[in-house]
């Protein structure tokens, strides 16, 4: 697939929270219609031509680290939220299919009546062929974030860009929730966003990223056609690079 002239990315990851998929002020862990709001962005970006595969986290239903803190065996805990992506990754198929874009989801931890086992060749076959992939069960791995699995897969499979979707619009100087003189960042690179401690993803996930030069756009996802627009190369969010200029 050729790379369409108003795309800036041809292969893009996007890294969606499990929270996202949560109506605000609602304590359903699943909103049916925003789930359909998502898919319906994801469908108008793969209509674009990029390529699109989709990372997923389980914070919604269940969040392992804070069931370790209050004294569950972590690594059980772990598995129990990759768990939890899977159910997620499933509601986000049925959407964006309900949209008539194929998607195969593809699993660090196999169950073969449920989905696809993760094989980056696979993976990148059908990115090639227009489908949407959703890798979910985080690494297969305890003690690795889904903002890892991102990191990860988007290395595998050569992905030009980690699209991260957020609750806010961008990376910020303060927290800007309790400082309203907080000022976002419209471009930092991997090493400023080291020596001020922002904290855009985890660790092992960032050091992932610097190591491989992985740009990283931080978006707020409740705002409209950002995916798009992101994937167009317009100026969404915060972008994070080796580069001091965007």
């Amino acid at each position: 697939m050729s790379q369409p002239s108003h795309l800036r990315y041809k292969r893009v990851v996007l890294k969606l929270s499990g929270e996202v998929l949560r109506e605000p002020g609602n304590k359903e862990s699943i909103s049916p219609e925003v789930v359909q709001k998502i898919a319906r962005q994801v469908a108008d970006a793969r209509q674009l031509g990029v390529e699109l595969a989709i990372v997923i986290g389980g914070g919604n239903i269940w969040r392992g680290l804070t069931a370790s803190h209050r004294g569950m065996n972590r690594t059980t805990a772990d598995y129990m939220g990759m768990l939890a992506t899977v159910i997620n990754g499933l509601a986000l198929m049925a959407a964006i299919e309900d949209l008539g874009i194929e998607v195969r989801v593809q699993t660090a931890i196999e169950m073969q009546n449920l989905a696809e086992p993760f094989i980056v060749r696979r993976a990148t076959r059908h990115l090639e062929l227009g489908r949407v992939v959703i890798f979910v069960a985080g690494t297969g791995n305890p003690f690795f974030s889904t903002d890892t699995t991102a990191a990860l897969r988007a290395a595998e499979i050569g992905a030009e860009v980690i699209l991260k979707a957020t609750k806010v619009d961008g990376i910020y100087d303060a927290d800007p929730v309790k400082n309203p003189d907080a000022t976002r960042f419209s471009h930092i690179t991997y090493s400023e966003a080291l020596s001020r401690r922002l904290q855009v993803m985890d660790s092992t996930a960032f050091s992932l990223c610097m190591d491989n030069k992985m740009p990283i756009i931080v978006f707020d996802m409740n705002k409209g056609d950002n995916i798009r627009l992101a994937i167009e190369g317009a100026s969404v969010g915060t972008l994070v690079s080796d580069k001091s200029d965007s």
